[in-house]
C-alpha cells in the first residue's frame, strides 16, 4: 500500500514530454505543419498546444483540425482557447483524476505563470492502472486510489448514497434553524423596517449564487493543485478582488433602486452594503470550504456545498440584521 501511495504521490513533471511541438499563435497553418516537420516531435503526438511569444499557453489545436484548415488561416483564428491544463505542482493521482474526468488523451503541463512546460499523455494514466492491478488483489480498488469516487453516489444503492450525502444536508438544517433564530432575535428591526423583508430574499440569493460558484472554480482547480498556504493566497486574492467588483457594482446598483422605489436612502445603504459584504464573505467561504476538505481528504463534490451555503446564509443574515439595527433604530 505504501509503495502504491508513493507512486501516485510523485509530482507530474517527473513525467513529462518534452518532445512536442512549439507553436505560436501568430503562425499561419502553413508555418505550423512546416515547424512540426523541422521540429520532428514525438510519436505520441495528439493535440497541438499554442503560446504566445513569452511562453504562455494560450490554446490547443486539434490535429484534425490543423490539418482540414485553410493554410492561410492563423493559429490564433483556429485554436480552442479554453484548455484542461495540469499544474506542475500536481502529482500522479491528480493527473489521473483528470484523465478519468476529462477523457482527454493528454494534457499541458503549465508552471504558475502559465508557461507551458511539457505535456503528460494517457499512457501515464494506462500505465498506472495496469502497474496497480497486478500489485492489488482486487482490481476494483485500482479506480477507488486514483480518484474515480465520483461513482460511489452514481452507482451506490440508494441507502449508500442516503449515508454519503445525508450527513452534509444537516448543515443546511441547522443553517436554517440559525437563521429562523436570528430573524427571531431581530424581530423589532424587522417590524420597523418592512423594507428588509422585501429584499431578504435578494440578499441571500445573491451570496448563495457567488458561493456555490467559488465552489465550483475550487473544486475544479483542487484537481490540478494541492491546498498549501502560497496556492490559498493566490486564489484568495483573485476571489476577493472578482468579490470586491461584484459587490460594488451589484450593491450600489440595489443601494439605487431601494433609493429611488421606497425613498430609503437609509434602508438601501443597509441592502446595498450587506450585498456587498454577502459576496466578499461569501466567495471566501466557498474558497475555504472545499480547500480545508480536500486537506482533510474529505470530499468536497459531496459535502462543500452544502457547509458552504449554510455559512454564507448565516454570515449574510447576521451582518444584515446588525448593520439595519445600527442604521435603522
Amino acid at each position: 500500500m505504501n509503495s502504491r501511495s508513493d507512486r501516485l504521490s510523485e509530482p507530474v513533471r517527473s513525467h513529462l514530454r518534452t518532445d512536442f511541438a512549439k507553436l505560436h499563435e501568430e503562425m499561419t497553418a502553413q508555418q505550423a505543419l512546416d515547424a512540426i516537420r523541422g521540429q520532428n516531435p514525438g510519436e505520441a503526438i495528439i493535440y497541438f498546444y499554442v503560446t504566445d511569444a513569452a511562453g504562455h499557453l494560450t490554446g490547443v489545436v486539434p490535429t484534425r483540425r490543423l490539418l482540414t484548415t485553410p493554410l492561410e488561416h492563423t493559429l490564433a483564428d483556429i485554436m480552442d482557447c479554453r484548455v484542461a491544463t495540469i499544474n506542475h505542482n500536481a502529482t500522479i493521482l491528480d493527473a489521473c483524476e483528470f484523465f478519468v474526468l476529462y477523457k482527454l488523451l493528454a494534457f499541458p503541463v503549465i508552471d504558475d505563470e502559465r508557461k507551458l512546460l511539457g505535456t503528460i499523455d494517457v499512457k501515464v494514466f494506462t500505465e498506472q492502472v495496469f502497474e496497480l492491478a497486478e500489485t492489488d488483489e482486487d482490481a476494483g480498488d485500482v479506480f477507488a486510489v486514483i480518484g474515480f469516487h465520483m461513482s460511489q453516489v452514481r452507482a451506490a444503492s440508494p441507502f449508500k448514497a442516503f449515508r454519503l450525502r445525508f450527513p452534509w444536508l444537516l448543515a443546511t438544517v441547522a443553517s436554517g434553524v440559525l437563521c429562523a433564530a436570528l430573524a427571531g432575535a431581530f424581530e423589532t428591526t424587522l417590524a420597523r423596517s418592512v423594507v428588509l423583508a422585501f429584499f431578504l430574499a435578494l440578499v441571500l440569493g445573491l451570496g448563495e449564487s457567488v458561493c456555490i460558484q467559488s465552489v465550483a472554480l475550487t473544486i475544479q482547480s483542487l484537481h490540478a493543485a494541492k491546498p498549501t498556504w502560497r496556492w490559498y493566497i493566490g486564489a484568495f486574492r483573485r476571489e476577493i478582488a472578482v468579490a470586491l467588483l461584484l459587490g460594488t457594482a451589484i450593491g450600489g446598483l440595489v443601494f439605487l433602486l431601494v433609493w429611488l422605489w421606497q425613498g430609503l436612502g437609509m434602508g438601501g445603504l443597509v441592502v446595498g452594503s450587506t450585498i456587498a459584504f454577502s459576496l466578499c464573505s461569501s466567495s471566501v467561504i466557498g474558497l475555504s470550504i472545499p480547500a480545508v476538505l480536500r486537506a482533510r481528504k474529505l470530499d468536497p463534490k459531496v459535502a462543500a456545498g452544502p457547509i458552504a451555503l449554510a455559512l454564507s446564509d448565516v454570515f449574510s443574515l447576521l451582518f444584515y440584521f446588525t448593520l439595519a439595527k445600527l442604521l435603522l433604530t
